[in-house]
């Protein structure tokens, strides 16, 4: 279990203790941490821990992970296929126990049986990987509207069919963006991870990182940007043409983790 509720760029502290505490459940490390990057960078949310199996979730919902309190836990990001058991089993122990959980699916999974029972147990969102962040943003703010919108009537007051369709209407938000072309989902994490980490890189810096060609890389990384997941700016400071560098895609009027200085 990792412990992530330290605020990153635009995370917990930073936003205050309204926020929607989230789990991420993902048994790649990569990946889980480039979720948990998203989850940072929209406002609205916090980061409280990442989970690498079901068990460990499943742990950490009944309040058996020392330093998580499983009350603040009011989301999981949940990959389907984990290495010791399937997001719908886990999904059902949970209900089993009667455990108020909102679950995001967040999965390679495009099987149909899988989306009936996730959706037959409540799962509000469903996000097909690789996806970029603009379409997990999207996600994200439908699902906080839908939160919000219960937020002003108090338990058992009645609602009437307007406000019902409006609540249901907030998780239908169209996504943006389609996921960046021609990038496998293992390299786009893998990338996120790397400028997370260094800061803004150029082509040759992150294939260096990540282990591929500079052209290599150069594809991938235009690929991103076309898809609103990074952006790009030249790097001046050396003699003759400056360096294309790319950092991850501003999120509203500030700028991301790693973007060069203005």
């Amino acid at each position: 279990m990792t412990d992530s509720s330290e605020p990153g760029p635009g995370g917990g502290a930073a936003r205050g203790c309204a926020d929607v505490g989230v789990l991420v459940v993902e048994d790649e490390a990569i990946a889980a941490q480039a979720h948990a990057e998203y989850v940072r960078r929209v406002d609205g949310f916090s980061v409280l821990g990442i989970a690498k199996n079901a068990s460990q979730a499943l742990a950490a919902m009944t309040g058996q992970i020392a330093g998580l309190e499983a009350r603040r836990i009011d989301l999981l990001l949940l990959d389907m296929n984990l290495g010791d058991g399937h997001g719908v089993t886990l999904m059902r122990a949970l209900r089993a126990r009667r455990i108020r959980v909102d679950v995001i699916a967040v999965t390679a999974s495009r099987d149909m049986k899988v989306v009936q029972d996730a959706l037959s147990l409540g799962v509000v969102q469903y996000v097909i990987k690789p996806f970029t962040f603009p379409v997990f943003k999207s996600k994200l703010e439908a699902y906080l509207e839908f939160r919000q919108r219960f937020e002003p009537s108090p338990a058992g007051e009645d609602m009437t069919q307007t406000e019902v369709d409006a609540v249901l209407a907030a998780l239908a938000a169209a996504p943006p963006k389609q996921a960046p072309k021609g990038v496998p989902e293992a390299m786009h994490c893998q990338l996120v991870a790397a400028i997370e980490a260094g800061g803004a890189l150029s082509a040759a810096e992150a294939g260096e990182t990540v282990g591929v060609s500079r052209v290599t890389a150069r594809r991938y990384l235009e690929s991103m940007a076309d898809a609103g997941v990074l952006s790009r700016q030249p790097r001046y400071g050396a003699a003759g043409r400056p360096v294309l560098e790319y950092s991850l895609a501003a999120r509203g009027p500030g700028r991301s983790p790693g973007a060069a200085p203005a």
